[in-house]
């Protein structure tokens, strides 16, 4: 695996994470678990990093050295990239760990890489490559130049999907975006889905969960979780929780954004969670929104079981991971339809589908679910039972079938 510009073990060092650091981290230890061994290769962004950390029986994480330590603008990453792949080939020369069956990239930046050490290597390993975001999509929704996605990196998805051995899609969403947008040939791209934790995201008591986090025992939470940036809509979640509340004064609600970094003084917040703060003041929700900031792995059952509902109103999301974990917790969640995971919700859950900037149908969809004992019961217990679908266990299994097809045709 490699995954060069995020580590898959941030949660545990205590930086911000995404779905993908969650991902990475999880097929590689299910995989590991299955009997294979895993070797996950990182950028080492902190000088107290282990270059070899072993994780458990067949699993490491090697941090390799690309440029000063410390965080790097992800888009000045790329000339790090020679660095890292001379680090990659004297650690593999050095620790005679040759004998690599398939190379696993996640993201472009990772991807560029594997493409570098299949040119150099004597025996080039058969690449496949996720994604996780692309860039065309990103731009399609972008706000303003700031979040636009540079032609460096359109240019680099377009080499990597000509070259690589096979791609490996969340959703059919993503599927029709790299065969129509990119020309990605049908052979080369595989649907799987994101796996989840069952082990780990399940259904706590409702009161227990709130206790765990602070929360009071009365009251409503809507919950948010997931990286603080525009691509994510939480400014259109706000326009509906003032909706929400302006035409049902009575209901005792509010707004949990499990995300970003608050460890500092406001004014010390960033670009995005300083707009958000001062959108809050503008509505005059202030009293209704709580920023939790980033929260471990094993912290974010309790916050999905204290919600009443999660809400993702997302402009662009290849899938949507934090969906499965609600949903496995056995809560409700409502997401646009232009994320992956909405194939998932089928048409009995249609009212769980919204769109894209349109607080007030989000407000009506939050009310529907909110106010409505039965229902929100039966969307409980049908999301819970669809997300024993899509156990790590089973996808792994997919994955595996892929990486065989891919060394046996090379």
């Amino acid at each position: 695996m490699i995954s060069f510009h995020t580590c898959p073990l941030a949660s545990e060092e205590g930086k911000e994470t995404g779905g993908m650091n969650v991902y990475v981290f999880e097929l590689a230890k299910q995989l590991a678990k299955q009997g294979h061994t895993v070797d996950m290769y990182t950028r080492a962004q902190n000088i107290s990093n282990q270059e070899v950390v072993e994780i458990g029986p067949r699993l490491r994480l090697i941090h390799l050295k690309a440029g000063k330590m410390g965080p790097i603008d992800k888009k000045k990453l790329i000339q790090h990239i020679p660095e890292f792949v001379q680090n990659y080939l004297s650690f593999v020369k050095k620790n005679n760990t040759a004998n690599y069956d398939v190379l696993h990239c996640h993201y472009y930046l990772s991807g560029l890489i594997g493409l570098q050490l299949k040119e150099l290597s004597i025996t080039p390993l058969p690449i496949v490559m996720t994604f996780h975001t692309l860039a065309l999509m990103k731009n399609l929704v972008a706000r303003d130049e700031f979040e636009k996605e540079e032609i460096t990196r359109i240019d680099a998805e377009y080499e990597l999907i000509q070259k690589v051995d096979a791609i490996i899609a969340p959703s059919e969403n993503e599927k029709e975006y790299l065969r129509y947008l990119y020309d990605s040939p049908d052979r080369k791209i595989y649907i799987v889905p994101p796996g989840v934790n069952t082990a780990l995201f399940k259904p706590i008591d409702k009161q227990i969960a709130k206790k765990r986090i602070n929360a009071p025992e009365v009251g409503k939470i809507l919950l948010f979780v997931g990286r603080i940036e525009p691509l994510k809509g939480l400014d259109m979640l706000m326009y509906a929780l003032k909706v929400l509340k302006a035409k049902n004064p009575k209901l005792d609600v509010c707004l949990w954004i499990v995300g970003g970094d608050i460890s500092q003084k406001p004014r010390l917040w960033s670009r995005e969670l300083t707009l958000l703060k001062n959108l809050m003041h503008l509505l005059h929700i202030s009293m209704m929104v709580k920023f939790v900031g980033q929260q471990s792995q094993t912290m974010l059952p309790y916050y999905y079981n204290a919600a009443e509902m999660v809400i993702m109103p997302s402009h662009y999301e290849s899938f949507g991971i934090v969906t499965l974990e609600a949903m496995a917790c056995g809560i409700p969640v409502i997401t646009t339809n232009v994320a992956g995971v909405s194939n998932l919700i089928d048409e009995k859950h249609k009212s769980l589908i919204t769109t894209v900037n349109n607080p007030l149908l989000l407000a009506s969809q939050i009310k529907c679910v909110l106010t409505n004992e039965k229902i929100h019961a039966q969307m409980s217990k049908d999301l819970y039972k669809k997300a024993q679908e899509f156990n790590w266990e089973l996808m792994v299994e997919k994955i595996v079938e892929i990486y065989e097809n891919v060394s046996i045709a090379q």
